[in-house]
Parts: structure tokens; C-alpha cells; sequence
């Protein structure tokens, strides 16, 4: 896949896409039902996604709490899995941000990335104050000779499938609600940090990431599935993962601790995918560190059960 970051310098390879448009926040089933639309439009075009970093609303509101599901390189990462050819990762900043909706249309999409195709959902809007919708898109299109495609928004259960609803879900601690709408395990993706390592005391080593930037899941211990991406211990892990504030310790900056089963080695440096497959308990403070390896044994039971039956 290329990575295409400015629509006023592109090669000539990388021009007459059929690309889908959006912020693609998790890449939950909506997002790849729009994919899947572009690759039908024109299965001829190099199929591509045309999203935006920062994220539209870290730019307006950059003070706003963290709510994104997963960072840049890991939507990277799950776009190419589903065949993305081209990702057209647009620097958001005030220039972009002032076009109209015409100009968005002529400059970025016609004229800057050459797109044969677009597909956006119903709900789409763009241009300068978000002024621009769907059906906006679609006159434009027959002006400037590319096609458009308005793709439905995605019921489950009755609800709207939607960015919104996933984080709910994972703030409410249900993991698998938020897998089912993702069509796959919620993700922590990120470099293994160093700790102060207690868990390798207690006899239970893990390895730290960082969810700064990222919506936080509830507090709590889950089942984990976990791939290790690079490094001398390249591979799939079944484990258990901590998610919180550490309250044992008096910690204050959030973070996720995974332990791995049956696993011996060194992962400093090496970038790992934490997926949280089921919540087990919330975080908790113990009257005494037997009392928190008591239960870390019984949480790791627990998680080796749920995880073997997957």
C-alpha cells in the first residue's frame, strides 16, 4: 500500500483511484461496507481511502478529551489488510479546512488526486464549516468527471453503526459489543515502554504501552489477545491486560500492562497489538500484594479459559 500525504504533489501511479472518503475511526464494519463499494464501482481502479491527520476534530478542538480508537499507523495497518491500495493521508490544517465544497471537490478530489470513483456514506459532509453534503458531491462529480457513490449508513440491532457507538460500548465495558461492530477485536496498538517493573516482581512481567491520545476503555482487567508486530519475538499470544491508573500503586497516567502466557523474553522496543476480548474484573486496590497475586492468578485462569474457546 502507498501513503500518499499531499494532493498537490502526486506521481502518476498514484492518480485514478476508486477511493472512499471519510475519517475511518476504527475501521468498524461501516467503513469497510464503503471500501468494499469503491472496489465494485470500478474494480478496474487501484482501490483507495482518502482520510485526514490529524483527525478534523483534533484540529478544531485540540483540548477536547482523547476519543480516537486507533492511531494513524494502526489504521495503516488495518486498511491494508482489507486491500487498500492507496491511502491519500491528508495533512488537515487551516488550508484545507477554508476550502468550499466546490473547491474541495475541484482541487482535492478532480484535480489534486486525479480519483476516477468516490464513495461516501449518507451522512457525509465537507467544504469550509462542513457546508458541503452527499448530494452536493454528486452535482459536482457529473461537473468535473468523477463518479460518486452514496453508500447507506449500517444498522445492527436496530442502532446506527458508528465511531460514537464503539467507544460507548468499550467505555461500558463491553468489549464484544464493540468487536461486533468493528468486525474485529478492539486494538491497542503501540511500542512496549519502559515500566517500574512491579510486574516482574510480583512474577508476573508485562509489557507497558501508552494510550495517550486514544479513548480510553474502561478501567479494568480483560482477556487478550495479543500480536507482537516486529522484533526476535515476532507471533501470536494468548494473555491478560491491564487497563488503568494502577490504584495498588498511586499511579496517575493511564496506561495498558500486558502479561503474556507462557512467554519468556525481552519485548522492550517492539511494537505490540493488545486486543481486548472480554473484561474480567475492575481495577481495585488490595489490602496487600499476596492479596493482589491471589487474584492476578485467578484473573489469568480466567482469561486462559475464555481465550482457548475462541
Amino acid at each position: 500500500m502507498r501513503i500518499i500525504r499531499d494532493y498537490q504533489f502526486v506521481e502518476p501511479q498514484d492518480r485514478g483511484a476508486s477511493a472512499a472518503i471519510g475519517n475511518f475511526d476504527g475501521v468498524h464494519i461501516g467503513h469497510q461496507s464503503v471500501i468494499r463499494l469503491a472496489h465494485q464501482a470500478d474494480p478496474d481502479a487501484p482501490l483507495g481511502v482518502v482520510t485526514f491527520e490529524p483527525h478534523p476534530r483534533e484540529f478544531f478542538a485540540p483540548q477536547s478529551p482523547p476519543f480516537r480508537l486507533m492511531r494513524r499507523g494502526a489504521r495503516a495497518h488495518r486498511l491494508e489488510k482489507l486491500g487498500v491500495e492507496r491511502l491519500y493521508e491528508l495533512n488537515f490544517n487551516a488550508a484545507l479546512a477554508g476550502l468550499s465544497p466546490e473547491e474541495f471537490a475541484r482541487n482535492v478530489i478532480s484535480d489534486g488526486l486525479g480519483l476516477r470513483h468516490v464513495v461516501v456514506g449518507a451522512d457525509f459532509c465537507f467544504g469550509k464549516k462542513r457546508s458541503g453534503n452527499a448530494e452536493d458531491l454528486v452535482r459536482f462529480g457529473h461537473e468535473m468527471g468523477f463518479g460518486v457513490t452514496i453508500a447507506p449508513l449500517l444498522e445492527q440491532s436496530e442502532h446506527t453503526v458508528s465511531s460514537t457507538a464503539i467507544r460507548t460500548a468499550l467505555s461500558e465495558a463491553r468489549p464484544r459489543d464493540a468487536a461486533a461492530m468493528l468486525g474485529h477485536w478492539h486494538r491497542i496498538e503501540g511500542p512496549v515502554i519502559g515500566g517500574e517493573q512491579r510486574g516482574r516482581d510480583l512474577g508476573f512481567p508485562t509489557a507497558n504501552m501508552s494510550i495517550e491520545g486514544l479513548h480510553p476503555p474502561a478501567f479494568g482487567v480483560y482477556a487478550a489477545l495479543v500480536d507482537v508486530l516486529d522484533g526476535p519475538h515476532k507471533g501470536s499470544y494468548h494473555g491478560a491486560a491491564s487497563l488503568g491508573v494502577r490504584p495498588m500503586f498511586d499511579g496517575e497516567v493511564p496506561n495498558i500492562e500486558t502479561f503474556l502466557f507462557d512467554f519468556t523474553g525481552d519485548l522492550y522496543g517492539a511494537t505490540l497489538s493488545v486486543a481486548l476480548v472480554d473484561y474480567l474484573r475492575p481495577e481495585m486496590k488490595f489490602d496487600g500484594l499476596q492479596a493482589l497475586i491471589d487474584q492476578m492468578n485467578a484473573d489469568c485462569a480466567r482469561a486462559r479459559d475464555i481465550l482457548s474457546a475462541l
